[in-house]
């Protein structure tokens, strides 16, 4: 090969080494982005993310792989909320997931009208003007709705089924939730059909969950309803403190409450859930369009106790609240054969699982 040829072929060499960089960004620069906004905190939360991943693998999309994600977590401080989600609007994502509850959900759809939000939240989303109508939601949002209203009427009738005496009972709400107003109106309707009587109590602080906890036990009342809100969810371990502390028989909507030493939890499987709201991202990706996509009802739902926290509080559950829940945590103060002779029998009719 002549020295000019040589040098020629160097050129071009370099010239192809010198684009491959080019083309490599071009296409990770094609890898769709989505945007992960939660009110939350990500220790809390850590054990339900790996059920949102899985729904977006069976979507086609693997994090690292062919997607990427631009996670946002507020850790309760719902006031960075706007700012997080207009970060995410400016950085173009395709879609923002938005798991957060009302909070990050209503910060979402303040931040943009045309990139596609797919959301999580208790209250109505026609009435809080997320959608036009479950089926057809019309505009760049849908997502997933608990059935919070049913669920606040059954943790009481739960909590007056184990406290048949119970005279009053408090709820610990964030008032800095948009859904605290709607969620203590249920409340009220279903303390009063059960006749009740009800204290609603504000937290959206640490010092404040403490002070609460102080003023339930100083009026004597023996049960506590937590808000499913996402400050308080982060804040269980210091809940489940107070509840043993001071002596309270406490319910909240998630089992996570329970596996750290609470009494009772019901509500939805967040597992579930988070997965269902991956598949909606995955849909979105590929082409589909929110205004089209309808508005899912969250129906699964866990019903939780601990037995070791009953037996410290001095309560003893009724057998036919175990036989109802999914999940009973610790030891039993009973023999097992004192209400399931054939355990497996049990598990397999009933679903009943047994952490000893």
């Amino acid at each position: 090969m002549s020295d000019m040829r040589r040098r020629e072929f160097i050129t071009l060499l370099g010239g192809a080494a010198a684009a491959w960089p080019r083309s490599a960004r071009a296409q990770q620069t094609a890898m769709p982005v989505i945007g992960f906004l939660h009110s939350g905190s990500y220790d809390a939360f850590a054990h339900v993310m790996p059920a949102f991943h899985q729904g977006l693998k069976e979507a086609g999309y693997v994090e690292g792989q062919n997607l990427a994600i631009e996670y946002r977590w507020a850790n309760g401080h719902y006031e960075q909320l706007p700012a997080m989600a207009a970060d995410l609007v400016r950085r173009q994502v395709a879609v923002i997931a938005a798991p957060g509850g009302t909070p990050a959900t209503l910060a979402a759809k303040r931040a943009t009208a045309t990139i596609p939000v797919v959301f999580l939240t208790g209250v109505d989303p026609v009435a809080l003007g997320l959608v036009e109508s479950i089926n057809r939601p019309g505009g760049n949002l849908t997502g997933l709705s608990q059935l919070n209203a049913a669920m606040v009427a059954k943790r009481l009738e739960l909590m007056r089924e184990l406290l048949p005496a119970a005279s009053t009972v408090a709820l610990l709400v964030n008032p800095a939730n948009p859904y605290t107003d709607f969620e203590a109106t249920q409340v009220r309707d279903a303390a009063q059909s059960l006749r009740l009587g009800l204290r609603v109590l504000n937290a959206s602080r640490e010092a404040e969950i403490d002070a609460a906890f102080a003023t339930v036990a100083k009026e004597r009342i023996s049960a506590l309803v937590v808000s499913p809100d996402p400050y308080l969810t982060t804040r269980r371990d210091q809940v489940v403190a107070q509840s043993a502390r001071h002596g309270i028989a406490v319910i909240s909507d998630r089992r996570e409450f329970v596996a750290a030493g609470g009494l009772m939890s019901y509500g939805t499987d967040f597992g579930d859930a988070y997965h269902e709201m991956a598949v909606y991202v995955g849909r979105i990706l590929k082409g589909a369009k929110p205004a089209e996509l309808p508005v899912q009802q969250a129906v699964k739902i866990q019903f939780a106790i601990n037995l070791k926290t009953a037996k410290s509080l001095g309560l003893t559950f009724p057998i036919p609240l175990l036989g109802r829940a999914d999940e009973v945590i610790e030891v039993s103060p009973w023999p097992i054969s004192a209400f399931c002779p054939n355990r497996h029998a049990w598990q397999s009719s009933h679903g009943f699982l047994f952490s000893l």
